[in-house]
């Protein structure tokens, strides 16, 4: 691998680093403050079991955030990424437990900017209402488990010194967990960025089992989460488990196990298809912060005791911080990126051309979207998303979601099927046919995504998507994750 690509991802070590120092230690903030668990020992479990979430499970959450922007320069990745960690490092000097979550997103529209790629903004508004349903989730977990864990023991009438040895044993496995969920959960803030221009490629071990280019992202992340976490995270610990409310051993563990909870919610793709089977509303899946959730499971402990014990001065400073982040780190992105590109002459994203060819109105009509507006248009091209925005913006017979969908249509993305790309295809996870029907594409050229998807699913039945409902959720966002991997494959040609 080149110096200069290892150089790029630094910038992504360095926002796990943050990650750790700031996010990844709240799992343990209420036991060390609490004096219950030694910080020593709290962070090599935080460390080793991050570490386990982020490669195991780490999928789910960076997928959607890969939807908000997808960073396509190394250069590019490298700015947002650093932006990140810039602001997650300041507010950590100030001692304020911020969200790496609204860093990273900040970081992300503020490439969207200066690159004038198209912001999603079903996805930007997903992840902003989890902003607020994050911290009210974990204060709901953390007053229905107080009660329960309060009724319990005063049923059991356990010795105190037993209750103590039982509440430190429940802090380390709790802690254990919100380690795990939190690497699952919030490695996509760290590494997601880099994800569309990995310099890394899939391979097998032993044929027993592969490892695919995100996973070794995510392990590279983790590690530096862990470096975080041993290095500098004692500080945000004392502000969590401490000034904000002091707490007894029992409510740290209710404050654990709560925001523990809300983390894996937010980052389960099994809990997401046990809710699709039985019918249930499922939760999105996208990176929260963990910051937030520890916050609000201290507040919900507060509520349930009137609110006097709540230093609501220190909660008013984070509520800054975390108004702040995400603003500072899209500011210093944008800033970044141009200096990037005009100091070093770097190729800070690559762009994106529109058109709206004879092909693109025949798929929007197959579609059902309007296409009559559209016709004077045809054959004309664009050179950014801003640019070709403005133009729907006339066409008044389009929605807002027609928009969307002739935006995603007109966007070019050539891609070559060439027979050397397949070795970087993860074998084990595509079925054998539609491996058998992507070899027999080989050598054909496409202009635009869906012209690619459209020759797979007219080739095997495996490629197809299934009707939009509920009950073929699942399967539909499974195989968009394979065509997603076969973009990235093909389009590395150019």
């Amino acid at each position: 691998m080149e110096l200069a690509v290892l150089f790029f991802l630094t910038s992504g070590l360095f926002l796990g680093w943050s990650l750790g120092a700031n996010d990844a230690a709240n799992v343990f903030g209420t036991a060390v403050g609490t004096q219950m668990i030694r910080f020593s020992t709290a962070a090599i479990i935080c460390s080793l079991f991050v570490i386990l979430g982020a490669v195991i499970s780490g999928g789910g959450a960076a997928h959607t955030l890969g939807r908000l922007g997808a960073v396509n320069a190394l250069p590019g990745s490298f700015m947002a990424a650093l932006s990140a960690a810039v602001s997650v490092y300041l507010m950590t000097k100030l001692g304020l437990p911020v969200s790496t979550t609204q860093a990273i997103v900040g970081g992300i529209l503020g490439w969207n900017l200066f690159s004038e790629t198209r912001t999603d903004i079903t996805t930007l508004t997903t992840i902003l209402s989890t902003w607020i349903i994050c911290p009210i989730l974990a204060a709901v977990f953390a007053i229905i488990l107080f009660k329960l864990v309060d009724k319990l023991l005063k049923v059991t009438r356990l010795h105190l010194l037993r209750t103590d040895a039982y509440t430190r044993l429940g802090l380390l496995l709790a802690g254990a967990f919100g380690a795990y969920s939190l690497g699952a959960n919030n490695i996509a803030n760290v590494m997601g960025v880099f994800i569309p221009s990995s310099p890394f490629t899939d391979f097998s071990v032993a044929g027993l089992f592969s490892v695919s280019s995100t996973q070794q992202l995510f392990l590279l992340g983790a590690l530096a989460i862990a470096v975080g976490v041993v290095t500098y995270s004692k500080r945000v610990m004392t502000t969590v488990g401490g000034r904000l409310l002091p707490l007894p051993p029992v409510a740290a563990w209710v404050v654990v196990v709560a925001h523990s909870l809300v983390l894996f919610v937010f980052a389960s793709e099994g809990l997401e298809a046990l809710l699709l089977r039985a019918g249930l509303p499922t939760i999105p899946l996208v990176p929260v912060s963990s910051s937030q959730a520890v916050v609000g499971a201290v507040i919900g402990i507060g509520i349930l005791k009137s609110g006097r014990t709540v230093q609501w001065n220190v909660l008013g400073s984070i509520g800054l911080g975390w108004l702040a982040t995400p603003i500072l780190a899209g500011i210093l992105c944008f800033v970044g990126l141009f200096f990037v590109q005009n100091v070093f002459n770097q190729q800070v994203y690559r762009p994106i051309p529109y058109t709206v060819s004879d092909a693109v109105i025949g798929h929007l009509d197959r579609a059902g979207v309007p296409v009559a507006g559209l016709r004077e248009h045809t054959n004309r091209s664009y050179g950014s998303a801003r640019e070709f925005a403005t133009v729907l913006d006339g066409v008044s017979d389009l929605t807002a979601k027609g928009r969307d969908r002739v935006m995603i249509a007109a966007e070019i993305d050539e891609m070559l099927v060439d027979i050397s790309r397949f070795a970087e295809l993860d074998g084990t996870w595509l079925t054998h046919d539609q491996l058998e029907s992507a070899y027999s594409l080989a050598s054909e050229s496409y202009r635009h995504r869906w012209q690619l998807a459209e020759a797979l699913a007219a080739a095997s039945p495996d490629w197809r998507m299934l009707e939009d409902n509920r009950a073929n959720k699942a399967h539909n966002k499974d195989l968009g994750k394979k065509l997603d991997s076969l973009y990235r494959a093909f389009r590395k040609l150019r």
